[in-house]
């Protein structure tokens, strides 16, 4: 039997995340995204405790933010380059925000269950780029807890993992230089 999917392999090895700045509308709709969502969620999740949630920013909620949190980084101490950036980083059509959630357990630990959502937040990246459109994961003053619990809906045990950017492909970006896994790798 064969278990070799070389389509599978060639998207792994050819996959590139799309800077939000490049990135145009129209976003996908809320089914795409609810279809994109599941993909994600087929991440490792040892005990299945699902230990990640969503929240979707649509344009209206981006444009809502993103004066927030370029008063959060002034509040900060950022200067006024750091205040637009950080005002410009919710351009783009849809972010999804994947939010470790902890689940007590005596058996999983609390970091683990965070890989778990960083490993969602992958998911979602390529589920996006294998649908046809661009995305990257990013994080940012965002994901601050501060910023977070105050406007993204996160308690105190959460954490924002990623903003994961989503739109329609715009120029293809270089690929940028690669490890060298030899380098990186001892077999033991």
């Amino acid at each position: 039997m064969q278990h070799t999917d070389p389509a599978a392999l060639a998207f792994l090895r050819n996959r590139r995340s799309h800077p939000p700045k490049l990135l145009t509308g129209p976003p996908p709709s809320d089914a795409e995204l609810l279809d994109l969502l599941e993909l994600a969620a087929r991440a490792p999740d040892h005990g299945k405790l699902e230990p990640w949630r969503f929240a979707v920013l649509g344009r209206a909620a981006l444009d809502r933010l993103a004066p927030l949190l370029g008063q959060h980084v002034a509040a900060m101490g950022g200067d006024e380059a750091a205040v637009e950036k950080a005002r410009s980083a919710f351009g783009s059509p849809v972010v999804v925000a994947v939010i470790s959630a902890p689940v007590d357990s005596p058996k999983i630990p609390e970091w683990e269950q965070f890989l778990s959502a960083g490993a969602v937040c992958l998911g979602l990246v390529n589920a996006a780029l294998a649908a046809g459109y661009g995305a990257a994961w990013l994080s940012g003053p965002a994901t601050q807890p501060e910023f977070a619990q105050a406007h993204l809906g996160t308690t105190p045990q959460e954490r924002v993992v990623g903003l994961i950017h989503i739109g329609q492909r715009g120029t293809t970006p270089p690929d940028r230089p690669r490890p060298d896994i030899a380098a990186k790798t001892v077999f033991l």
